[in-house]
């Protein structure tokens, strides 16, 4: 049963080498409700200018970002430490997917970490030996370079959805419209396409009527579409005089 206290986990990028992925990380952190990111000396030092850009509106997450020198400062009053790397680096921990660790974080009472390492390199072996649990993200083995913003937002993902996060409201749909109206569209376009001589050879005209049928029944056409259509033919047939 999850923990209702839970707070939410803090987003730990180890030495980030470029201030336009932090941007983008912490971007990828407020779209799925995550604000609390902690550095461990990035390469260009900190604050980066390069990094508000890529941040898209997520300045207040860059702002308020807080800046250590070693992972185990940064990481000394979390209570689970998640290592999220590709490979396990010859370190005997447990392994998570990310919906894994997701339920994990939100079970814990204490405070989690979710560390990510540098873009081109990734943790070093002692840096993941700080950490409980492993967190690995299924990739294509062909192909595993995972951009580190794309590593944080799959992560955020999965902690959203046990965050339970509102979705985007829905636009409601217009009822289909009723049966009557539809024949009538179709037998409209029927008589135009007949005066225009689209019915031939005469054999072919019961199966031709029934693959348009088929056709034009398929979409679940609304009241306003059909009414739409059936303005679109009346005009064809009736051009208006310019």
């Amino acid at each position: 049963m999850h923990s209702a206290v839970a707070p939410q986990p803090v987003i730990v990028l180890v030495r980030p080498q470029l201030g336009q992925n932090i941007g983008k990380a912490a971007r990828a952190m407020l779209n799925f409700g995550l604000t609390r990111m902690r550095l461990v000396a990035p390469r260009d030092g900190w604050p980066n200018p390069d990094a508000g850009p890529s941040a898209a509106g997520a300045d207040a997450i860059l702002a308020e970002a807080e800046l250590f020198d070693t992972l185990a400062d940064a990481v000394a009053d979390c209570t689970h430490v998640f290592a999220t790397t590709v490979r396990k680096r010859g370190v005997t921990k447990p392994v998570m997917a990310p919906d894994e660790a997701a339920q994990v974080v939100h079970a814990e009472a204490g405070l989690s970490a979710l560390v990510f390492g540098p873009e081109r390199s990734g943790l070093e072996t002692d840096e993941v030996a700080l950490a409980r649990t492993i967190l690995t993200v299924p990739i294509n083995p062909e192909f595993g370079s995972l951009n580190l913003a794309q590593a944080v937002m799959v992560v955020a993902y999965e902690w959203s959805k046990q965050q339970g996060l509102a979705q985007p409201p829905r636009t409601e749909l217009l009822p289909p419209a009723p049966q009557g109206e539809l024949d009538g569209m179709i037998a409209q376009l029927e008589t135009m396409l007949d005066e225009a001589g689209y019915f031939y050879p005469p054999s072919r005209v019961p199966a031709t009527r029934r693959t348009l049928r088929t056709l034009l029944s398929k979409p679940g056409w609304n009241h306003l579409e059909v009414r739409t259509l059936r303005g679109v033919l009346s005009a064809l047939a009736n051009p208006r005089q310019r």
